[in-house]
């Protein structure tokens, strides 16, 4: 593809507006709520999920330019990225946090990300850090013989991305009182409180622990619509440890999900959802009544 080419995202196919299945669930049911799974982990097989509600209109903005992002060593933002670039045929670079040598062999999140094509660049966690700041990019750029690259934060949160995910919402109108949904960078939820009708509200479970995210999903929302959308709040107990942790108890209840619903469960982000809105459940966070749609936003990575 040449710069400054229309994608064609609609090639791909993506399953438009995803759905919406309802799950029959006695934790949930014992206290009169209605547990719904929205089925975004089947938009599309390499692109799951919020990945593409993030990821379009980044890419159709990219217009065919390489595209270099950021994550981690595990991000499903990287490999998600890394497949758009195969299947639409642009270049990508990804410049991940840590050290080369150290993730030598490569896990096999980076290793697919390689074979479809992504060109890695490592950086230590200080050079991370200075990722947003315009001269350090920029440096990034000129070292990567790259000035020309169309650049995506990490997690691909940021206004266009925002906007992607209001569509989120605007699919939940109607069908939901409270949509949930696991919170990494915070644009998923900033988009999908955004896209809801009045008297909907949105709960992020975010993954990792820190305590930022408030303000940053309040900033993204400034920057994208002038002001704070929707009626949303985030319940940060669920993070077991932090990003990519996980523990026995959370496996055994992920475990036990997919077996009651035939659900396949991603553990990072999935998991600590559903884990988290079973506990809210419990503790009567939820009227009698409640519609409670949980954004199912990835699938597990067999590779992993």
């Amino acid at each position: 593809m040449n710069a400054h080419t229309p994608v064609d995202l609609a090639s791909l196919q993506p399953r438009l507006p995803s759905p919406l299945q309802e799950a029959d669930d006695e934790r949930f049911t014992r206290h009169g709520i209605r547990l719904l799974l929205k089925r975004d982990d089947l938009i599309h097989p390499e692109l799951a999920g919020n990945k593409w509600r993030k990821l379009a209109r980044n890419l159709r903005a990219a217009a065919g330019r390489p595209v270099l992002t950021f994550g981690g060593a595990y991000s499903n933002h990287l490999r998600a990225t890394a497949a758009a670039g195969r299947l639409l045929d642009f270049p990508t670079i990804g410049v991940v946090r840590g050290d080369e040598l150290a993730s030598r062999p490569l896990n096999p999140s980076l290793a697919r990300c390689a074979a479809d094509g992504m060109r890695l660049h490592f950086v230590d966690r200080t050079t991370y850090r200075t990722k947003a700041d315009p001269q350090a990019l920029a440096g990034l750029l000129r070292t990567l013989a790259a000035e020309d690259a169309y650049v995506v934060p990490e997690g691909g949160s940021n206004s266009l991305a925002v906007h992607g995910c209001t569509a989120l919402g605007e699919e939940l109108r109607g069908a939901a009182d409270t949509a949930a949904v696991a919170c990494g960078t915070g644009g998923t939820l900033a988009g999908l409180a955004a896209g809801l009708a009045s008297g909907q509200r949105a709960i992020g479970i975010p993954v990792l622990k820190g305590g930022f995210l408030e303000a940053e999903i309040e900033r993204l929302q400034v920057a994208t619509f002038g002001d704070r959308q929707g009626d949303w709040r985030l319940a940060d107990r669920f993070h077991f440890g932090g990003y990519a942790r996980t523990s026995p108890e959370l496996d055994a209840f992920a475990a036990d999900f997919e077996e009651r619903h035939g659900l396949p469960v991603e553990r990072l982000y999935v998991a600590k959802l559903l884990y988290g809105l079973t506990v809210l459940a419990e503790e009567g966070a939820f009227p009698p009544g409640t519609r409670l749609a949980a954004v199912i936003t990835g699938q597990p990575d067999a590779s992993r």
